[in-house]
């Protein structure tokens, strides 16, 4: 359970630190942010919302309990980054651009599976499988 632990606490920190310097230019309408937003074809009105979706999604992970909620902030991520690397292929971008992309989907299947191997195991030492008590 410890290794378990020190694993998911690695990934999810590292996804929530991508998650989250991404999300600060967004909400602060960086004009790096705009450039790019423009370049990708999206209007910048946008951005905010983003931004803003993904520190709400950074909170959801990191923040102990509320399991489906949880699991859509994972989902929020996915959606996310598919969009964003879509986009860069749709523009033409070069390959090169998508290594981000391709780290930032790692990050969130160790952080994911990580969560989910931490909770089995829990419900394991608990004596519970699948919600239930099999102490009962």
């Amino acid at each position: 359970m410890r290794k378990t632990n020190g694993f998911y606490w690695i990934f999810t920190g590292l996804l929530s630190a991508l998650m989250a310097f991404g999300a600060i230019p967004d909400m602060l309408y960086a004009p790096d942010a705009v450039v790019l937003f423009h370049h990708l074809g999206y209007p910048s009105y946008l951005l905010p919302f983003l931004g803003i979706a993904k520190l709400l999604g950074v909170i959801a992970i990191v923040v102990p309990g509320f399991p489906r909620l949880k699991e859509w902030a994972y989902a929020g991520f996915v959606f996310d980054l598919s969009g964003a690397m879509y986009s860069s292929i749709s523009v033409g971008d070069p390959a090169s651009n998508w290594v981000m992309f391709f780290i930032g989907f790692a990050l969130i299947a160790g952080s994911y599976l990580l969560h989910h191997r931490r909770a089995a195991l829990r419900n394991r030492s608990m004596g519970r499988l699948e919600g239930t008590d099999l102490k009962a």
